[in-house]
């Protein structure tokens, strides 16, 4: 049997050499052919023979004569070899034809030979629609197991659509989510939650705590769908956003008034001892300015280090108005400590309010602190197990927002949903993952304990 060697391009090698004595390998020369076969083969019984073989035109170039004829080991029939080819069209090269089968047989016989077939297909299908099917069963299954009672709710705007979702405020598991093509209003979210509280009361769950944004969306519907008896806990990272967005607004305006002071002069070096005053005194006003922007973060920072209280201490000399707001802020930090209630806390936030009311200055900047937000926001003191934000479905939001920026034919609402859905499963194999590991990893930690 003579195949064609793929690294040998000008020569034919001779396989089943076990079974044929005195063979001399032949030098051909190859010439590129449109037959689709690259594989002939020879059989010699009795009288040595010389074939012209179509394939790729083989040519035989100075053939000396066989020495001996070859002799098979024992008589046996003429076999009918069955060929097999596929209608995958190749080129010449390399990978078009290689053995995946083991070695001949004893009588020279290639069991398998493969051809390139078409390419795979497997992994091109998005699976979203089988995802957005398991999400009702085996995935709800799988999460609500382990429910803590405790959810966080939010909506993510998405151009025309709307993203309500609903995650485990402490296992960070996505529970339910709904795909809107419009802005959500009070009845979107009462049948969302009613939704939802129907998968808990198939399984014999409720609800303890519920945390949101500052959204007017959300009160109505909660007391609906679930009653007084569920504490609704407004995000404490919200409400102190609203607060230090006012704080910094404070600090712009004391930036744009210092400015404001600044004395024209022309063009030039400044002349005589009035023009050279002038210039100092807009010299050191300019340098107020620039230390006011870049150290602004040291007014609503929640902690300080004493080398950053002397630049605090610096900066504000002759604004008292400034050193004011970081005391105010400093005060409205200590009202989420978990060491007191929130009854203690609404003491406190009753004589922030007073002494901000004195301060007619900044009454303006600092008008959140008079929201009934603020109050909403101290839900969580009184229960220890009610989380303060509700940043285990901001970091859902986050992902998808990723997820836009990279995947772009997710811009319809079903794309959007079957992504979703592949998101969330997605999440249930990387647990099981890491349960896998952990195991792997402490099985491997004990065996080298041991051999130690």
């Amino acid at each position: 049997m003579i195949c064609l060697s793929p690294s040998l391009l000008k020569e034919a090698a001779i396989t089943g050499t076990n079974h044929a004595r005195n063979v001399t390998i032949v030098p051909l020369v190859l010439g590129r052919s449109n037959v689709r076969c690259m594989i002939s083969v020879i059989r010699i019984v009795e009288d040595p023979a010389i074939l012209s073989l179509p394939t790729l035109n083989i040519v035989a170039v100075n053939v000396a004569p066989i020495a001996k004829p070859i002799q098979m080991i024992w008589p046996y029939p003429i076999a009918i070899i069955p060929i097999a080819w596929s209608v995958w069209l190749s080129v010449w090269s390399w990978r078009t034809v290689y053995p995946i089968a083991g070695p001949p047989g004893i009588y020279g016989v290639i069991t398998v030979f493969l051809f390139p077939g078409a390419p795979s297909r497997i992994g091109w299908r998005p699976r979203g629609k089988k995802a957005e099917q398991a999400i009702e069963h085996d995935y709800l299954n799988t999460v609500l197991a382990r429910f803590s009672g405790y959810i966080a709710a939010d909506e993510l705007y998405d151009g025309p659509f709307c993203v309500l979702s609903i995650v485990d405020n402490h296992t960070f598991d996505r529970l339910v989510y709904e795909v809107l093509d419009h802005n959500p209003s009070c009845d979107d979210i009462r049948r969302f939650f009613k939704r939802f509280k129907q998968h808990l009361d198939n399984r014999g769950l409720a609800i303890k705590g519920i945390t949101t944004d500052g959204s007017p969306l959300y009160p109505d519907p909660i007391v609906d769908v679930f009653g007084l008896d569920v504490e609704h806990q407004l995000c404490e990272f919200h409400v102190l956003q609203e607060i230090t967005k006012g704080v910094l607004k404070a600090v712009t305006r004391s930036r744009k008034t210092l400015k404001a002071k600044k004395i024209k002069c022309g063009r030039g070096r400044p002349s005589g001892k009035v023009g050279r005053r002038i210039a100092r005194q807009n010299k050191r006003t300019q340098r107020k300015i620039k230390d006011l922007f870049d150290h602004r973060h040291l007014f609503v920072k929640k902690k300080i280090t004493s080398a950053e209280k002397k630049i605090l201490l610096r900066i504000t000399r002759g604004f008292p108005k400034l050193r004011n707001l970081r005391s105010i802020m400093d005060e409205v930090y200590r009202l989420f400590d978990r060491r007191c209630r929130s009854e203690t806390a609404l003491g406190k936030l009753g004589r922030l309010r007073t002494r901000v009311q004195r301060c007619r200055s900044l009454n303006k900047a600092l008008n959140k602190l008079f929201s009934p937000n603020l109050e909403k926001a101290l839900t969580f003191l009184d229960d220890s197990l009610l989380p303060a934000t509700s940043n285990a479905v901001e970091r859902g939001n986050r992902r998808h927002r990723k997820m836009q920026k990279s995947v772009y034919r997710v811009r319809t609402r079903d794309h959007i949903s079957q992504r979703i859905a592949v998101d969330m499963q997605r999440d249930i194999y990387m647990d099981q993952a890491n349960q896998t590991i952990d195991t792997l990893h402490a099985i491997r930690g004990r065996v080298r304990r041991k051999i130690a």
